[in-house]
């Protein structure tokens, strides 16, 4: 588990409220726009993707908040149609997954969920999945961040 602060971003970003199976369809959705987006305005991606979630669920029926956004430079001046918004830095604990989708939960997850119950550090309630090596939803191979944001 590594103690870091998160960078500061300026992302397109999208927000939808949904259950952990609908993840995959909305992401595909709305990277597509953002990418189209990015494109239409001229914008230059300067990070990979990160997808926020507030109050992640341990269940696949239980309905929170989630956010995909892709860094961008910040422009001199922006007036497309999907938010741009500016996410300050925030301390997190975080550790990489590396491997599958399908063991992202247990084998990625779980065990940094365990090290932060065994510290001194508070879930924020925040968390995020940085995507620094993504080959598909099915490679056998992705490089995920995972970071659970602390209140202390």
């Amino acid at each position: 588990m590594d103690i870091k602060e998160t960078p500061d971003m300026w992302v397109l970003s999208l927000q939808q409220r949904l259950k952990i199976p609908d993840i995959r369809n909305a992401a595909a959705h709305c990277a597509a726009e953002i990418e189209t987006s990015i494109e239409k305005e001229g914008l230059t991606a300067s990070g990979p993707w990160t997808f926020i979630s507030w109050n992640l669920p341990r269940d696949s029926k239980t309905l929170f908040d989630w956010r995909i956004c892709r860094p961008v430079v910040k422009p001199d001046l922006y007036r497309g149609k999907i938010p741009l918004l500016h996410l300050e830095p925030i301390m997190v604990a975080a550790r990489t997954h590396l491997g599958s989708l399908r063991t992202l939960f247990t084998q990625g997850y779980a065990p940094l969920v365990h090290e932060i119950q065994m510290s001194r550090h508070e879930f924020s309630g925040e968390s995020r999945e940085v995507y620094h090596d993504w080959r598909g939803p099915g490679a056998g191979y992705q490089r995920i961040e995972i970071q659970f944001g602390l209140s202390r």
